[in-house]
């Protein structure tokens, strides 16, 4: 009788066969610390990018890593955490003295990563000080509006975060500590790589992935709390990006706005590529009941030439079907 084939009458010889390999098993230890491109695991691996990109297909196909395409980049991250978490179980308990000094290497080379990253990050902001800077002058604080925020999210815990524009990742690095998990998604590659940055210093765990606010690369009913802070008037039809946010949100979950009230600064459509000039409460409301939520005004901060406003959409159990089930 012929043996059986790997390929079909034992995967889970497969599985095993992906992870024998001593590169193989840095690069997943690699990404137990941090999300990573392709570049960068070559670099702290002192590979080339040819080589670690089939170490990281075979990783992949044993559903063991994930890729995302950021612009021209790739990143990783682990894949199935049922699968990673057993993995690390046993690599923790396995590991002898030999295995943990080339994984503590690996880390230390990994430090060069991180400050390459702050470096682009500093160089960034340098450049976009004086923009950014001109707008936030516009309205009250920044301090107020994000306690504002944090006054509408409440004390309790979170749950499953998801960010929308997420920008520099300033609200994940926030309202991050107080998640479940905590979802970062932004249309450019570079922020997400200035988001990354910042969150690494700060310590704190999240997913970041390149999206577009009308086709976010999430499943349904994923998400507890929603956040569009300063993302609508980037927004060219922003009822089908809040109806697109609505479809992330878990019964019981909710959606916050936070954004400008009508204003007629014009020079921020070419200045800043503003789409829209503010929202009235009435277009907001009407917005997120169309997308199935109920809506209320939370707050607004005058103060400025601009006020800024917060809006919720609560996913709230439908009715008839609560009748239905009594």
């Amino acid at each position: 009788m012929m043996p059986p084939t790997l390929s079909s009458d034992l995967p889970l010889a497969e599985l095993f066969q992906a992870l024998a390999d001593p590169t193989r098993l840095r690069i997943l230890a690699l990404l137990r610390e941090m999300e990573l491109s392709v570049g960068e695991l070559a670099q702290v691996l002192g590979q080339s990018q040819p080589r670690v990109s089939r170490h990281i297909k075979i990783l992949t196909d044993a559903r063991l890593v994930e890729r995302r395409k950021e612009g021209s980049w790739v990143f990783l991250a682990l894949g199935q955490a049922a699968l990673t978490d057993a993995l690390f179980a046993l690599t923790d308990v396995a590991g002898e003295s030999q295995t943990a000094a080339v994984f503590a290497a690996d880390e230390a080379r990994l430090a060069a990563v991180r400050n390459d990253r702050a470096e682009a990050a500093e160089r960034y902001f340098a450049a976009h000080a004086e923009e950014w800077d001109s707008i936030r002058s516009l309205h009250v604080a920044e301090s107020e509006v994000e306690q504002a925020i944090a006054r509408a999210l409440g004390s309790e815990p979170l749950g499953r975060l998801v960010d929308i524009g997420t920008g520099t990742g300033r609200m994940i690095e926030l309202f991050g500590p107080s998640a479940e998990s905590a979802v970062g998604i932004d249309k450019s590659s570079e922020m997400l790589r200035l988001a990354r940055a910042k969150l690494q210093a700060a310590g704190i765990a999240s997913s970041l992935r390149q999206g577009d606010m009308y086709a976010l690369p999430l499943p349904d009913e994923c998400a507890d709390v929603i956040l569009l802070h300063q993302v609508l008037h980037y927004a060219h039809a922003p009822a089908a990006a809040i109806a697109e946010s609505a479809r992330l949100l878990a019964p019981d979950g909710r959606l916050l706005i936070v954004d400008f009230a009508l204003h007629d600064r014009e020079e921020l459509r070419e200045r800043a590529q503003h789409a829209r000039l503010g929202f009235a409460d009435e277009s907001i409301f009407g917005w997120i009941e169309a997308a199935g939520l109920q809506p209320s005004k939370i707050d607004q901060l005058a103060g400025g030439e601009l006020t800024v406003t917060l809006w919720a959409g609560e996913r709230v159990p439908d009715l008839r079907q609560v009748r239905r089930a009594a």
